[in-house]
C-alpha cells in the first residue's frame, strides 16, 4: 500500500509498504479521507516525530475492511473515525477520565503508525461509527471539530454569550459552527487573511476583524456596546494573541488558550491589570478527551455530522492524493500561499487539486 513516512524534518518520502497486520482487537480501515493537522506541519518540517520513520497523519475517516477476532461493535464497510489517542487506562488522570492528561499514551501518526496511507490497523476502543449521510471528507475533520468542543467546554460557554474567536483556522472554524448550534449570541471571528474571514462568515461569524489592520480589543469592545465578549478562545499559541485575547474579554470573562505555542508568553501592564481588576478566568485546553472514552466531544460532534449540522466544505483549501504530500509540507515551509485544511484522498477519488 501508498503511505507517507517521515524520516526526519524535512524528509517525507511516499513509499510502498505493507498493509498492517491486524491484531484481535483491532479493525483494518480502508483510509479514505485524512486531514492535515496543524501540528503536522512542524512534525514534519522543523522537530519530528517520536519515532522513526513513521507513517503520519490522524485526522481521517474510512471504512472497515476486516475485522480482529475480539471486535463486537463493529462490522465491515462501516464508516468510522477514529479518536488519535490511546490512553493507557492506568493513570491516575485515565482513572479520573481526564484521557487528554494521560501520562503514558500512544498517539496514531506520532508515536505509532497513522493514517496518511491507504490503510490503517486501529483498536476498536478509538473507533465511531458514523452513518452513511456525512461524507468521508467530514468524517475526517471529527477530530478539529472535538477539539472545539472541548475548548468550548473548558471555558464554559453558554447559550445567549458572546464569543470572540481568534483564528479562523480548521478548529476556529468548529468552534465557531459550535458555538452558533449552542446558541450563541455575537460570534466575532479575527484573523490575519481576508481569505480566512470570509470562510468565519460563511461558517457563522456575525462580526470579522482583521488583527493586521485594525486594534482587536477596540473593535470587539465596539462588537459588544463597549462591554468585551464574555468568552475569548486563542487558537493562534501567538503570545501576541493571547494577550490581546485577555484585553477582550468583559469584567468575569473567560479566556481560553487552545493554539498551541512553543514559544514564551510575557503580559503586558495592561493585560496584566485587567486580568486582575476585571476578575478575568483564564484557562488552558489540550486536546479533546474526556469519560466515557472518547468523550462527549466527540460523540457530540459525530452526531452534528449525521444530522448536517457541521461542514467542512468551506474549509478545506486543498484535495489532493497522498503523492502530493512531501510537495505541500515542503510549500508550506518555503512558500507564502494561502491554505486552510489540506485534504488527502489514498485511493484518487476525491482529488481536485494539483501542485
Amino acid at each position: 500500500m501508498k503511505a507517507v513516512r517521515l524520516y526526519k524534518p524535512g524528509d517525507l518520502r511516499v513509499e510502498q509498504v505493507g498493509i498492517p497486520a491486524v491484531q484481535d482487537d483491532e479493525v483494518l480501515v480502508k483510509v479514505k479521507a485524512v486531514g492535515v493537522c496543524g501540528s503536522d506541519i512542524p512534525r514534519v518540517n522543523r522537530y519530528g516525530a517520536h519515532i522513526s520513520p513513521i507513517t503520519i497523519g490522524h485526522e481521517f475517516g474510512g471504512e472497515i475492511v476486516e475485522l480482529g477476532s475480539e471486535v463486537k461493535n463493529f462490522r465491515q464497510e462501516d464508516h468510522v473515525t477514529v479518536a488519535p489517542l490511546i490512553p493507557c487506562y492506568q493513570c491516575e488522570w485515565c482513572k479520573m477520565g481526564e484521557y487528554s492528561l494521560c501520562e503514558d499514551y500512544s498517539y496514531y501518526g506520532s508515536r505509532c503508525d497513522g493514517a496518511m496511507a491507504q490503510y490503517i490497523a486501529v483498536k476498536e476502543k478509538n473507533l465511531l461509527k458514523v452513518s452513511g449521510s456525512a461524507s468521508f471528507e467530514d468524517i475526517a475533520t471529527v477530530d478539529p471539530c472535538a477539539n472545539a468542543m472541548h475548548g468550548l467546554i473548558r471555558g464554559n460557554f453558554k447559550k445567549g454569550e458572546t464569543i470572540c474567536v481568534c483564528g479562523a483556522g480548521p478548529i476556529g472554524l468548529y468552534v465557531i459552527q459550535c458555538a452558533r448550534i449552542m446558541g450563541a449570541k455575537k460570534i466575532i471571528a479575527v484573523d490575519i487573511l481576508d481569505q480566512k474571514l470570509e470562510v468565519a462568515e460563511k461558517c457563522g461569524a456575525d462580526v470579522t476583524v482583521n488583527s493586521a489592520n485594525a486594534d482587536v480589543a477596540e473593535s470587539v469592545k465596539e462588537a459588544t456596546d463597549g462591554r468585551g465578549a464574555d468568552m475569548v478562545i486563542d487558537l493562534t499559541g501567538v503570545p501576541a494573541v493571547q494577550n490581546t485575547a485577555v484585553l477582550c474579554a468583559r469584567k468575569l470573562g473567560r479566556v481560553v488558550y487552545l493554539g498551541i505555542s512553543h514559544r514564551p508568553l510575557e503580559y503586558s501592564a495592561q493585560t496584566v491589570d485587567d486580568l486582575l481588576r476585571k476578575q478575568i478566568t483564564v484557562t488552558g485546553s489540550w486536546n479533546s478527551f474526556s469519560q466515557p472514552f472518547p468523550g462527549r466531544e466527540w460523540t457530540e460532534s459525530v452526531r452534528l455530522f449525521e444530522e448536517g449540522k457541521l461542514t467542512s466544505k468551506y474549509m478545506i483549501s486543498h484535495r489532493l492524493a497522498l503523492e502530493d504530500a512531501p510537495m505541500i509540507f515542503h510549500k508550506i515551509a518555503t512558500e507564502k500561499f494561502f491554505f486552510n485544511k489540506v485534504m488527502f484522498f489514498p485511493w484518487g477519488d476525491g482529488v481536485t487539486d494539483t501542485l
